[in-house]
């Protein structure tokens, strides 16, 4: 247990951290040794934030890899920072989508309304898909162990053929939403300067088919689980791999840690690479996280003959040389 809410600190933290990406991207047209020293500061903060969040993902989510990810994100954060303040302008292009995927993803985590709205949409239409392939799921209120959701109607009730048992509860929470991977791809889309057409169309695409799949993702997901589809001999193996006891519970390991999570990879790498061939400006960003990883500068869009023909294009690729 942690001696304090690290939400309550983080939550708006968050929120200066928009205002300080968006005023300061805002700014670079007119601004642009302000706007470096403005975001270079709000990268500096990105760092803080995620320290914060380290241990909270750690101690309290019981996530080895998400704690692990935002102590990556530290020095990362920092190292972004200083490169922008000592001239890589092109990192304006990756701060103005965090800009954009915290204005899309922060109301719905820190504004409860709106969090049960979208998890409630979201648990109505899984409700309907599962309906619609025969089945009759029980939808229910959120019990007290989920207190960020309590009373959502975002439920599901599946009985078990032990009377012994409770019965499996399936929670629609917002990791079920698929908002994160629709704000990564929106940001990164708004961020870049292109021709308003393509932006949309990339848009459009992108987060339809992220919206179909991941209602497809939660309806394959509860009813896995609820019916124990994944129940078998490794049963045991899994259990002690995942630190689980419940032998209810392989059936939702097997369905979301190991399907899922891989189908999700294979999926999201489609639409990128869907997105990047309607709008190759946004491979700066590629080519800035490499640099940061490296220390080498890449052109990415020549190396794989996507180049921008735009003069939105050639405006955004030359302040990224400077």
């Amino acid at each position: 247990m942690l001696p304090f809410d690290v939400l309550a600190v983080t939550d708006p933290l968050a929120w200066v951290l928009i205002a300080l990406f968006g005023g300061g991207t805002l700014a670079e047209r007119w601004r642009p040794d302000l706007a470096r020293y403005a975001v270079g500061a709000a990268w500096g903060l990105f760092a803080v934030f995620w320290l914060l969040l380290a241990p909270f993902f750690f101690f309290e989510q019981n996530s080895f890899v998400e704690a692990l990810l935002a102590l990556v994100g530290v020095p990362a954060c920092l190292y972004a920072g200083y490169l922008l303040v000592d001239g890589r302008n092109s990192l304006f292009v990756l701060s103005r989508a965090v800009a954009v995927m915290g204005i899309i993803y922060l109301p719905a985590e820190t504004i409860p309304l709106v969090r049960q709205l979208l998890v409630e949409h979201v648990a109505s239409q899984t409700a309907s898909l599962m309906s619609l392939l025969g089945y009759d799921p029980t939808l229910q209120p959120i019990g007290p162990e989920r207190p960020a959701y309590e009373g959502f109607h975002a439920a599901f009730y599946f009985e078990t053929p032990d009377p012994n048992h409770a019965g499996i509860v399936y929670n629609i929470i917002m990791a079920c939403t698929g908002l994160g991977s629709m704000a990564i791809f929106a940001g990164c889309i708004a961020a870049v300067r292109a021709p308003l057409g393509r932006k949309l169309r990339a848009l459009a695409v992108s987060i339809s088919i992220i919206y179909v799949l991941n209602i497809i993702r939660t309806t394959f997901i509860g009813l896995a689980f609820g019916h124990q589809w994944f129940d078998g001999p490794y049963t045991p193996y899994l259990l002690t791999l995942f630190g689980e006891s419940d032998p209810y519970m392989v059936s939702h390991i097997v369905a979301e840690s190991v399907i899922s999570q891989l189908l999700s990879v294979v999926a999201l790498v489609g639409i990128a690479w869907f997105v990047i061939r309607e709008l190759p400006e946004l491979l700066v960003i590629i080519d800035d996280v490499a640099y940061m990883a490296t220390g080498e500068d890449r052109d990415t869009a020549s190396e794989i003959g996507l180049l921008p023909d735009t003069e939105e294009a050639v405006t955004e690729q030359s302040t990224s040389d400077d």
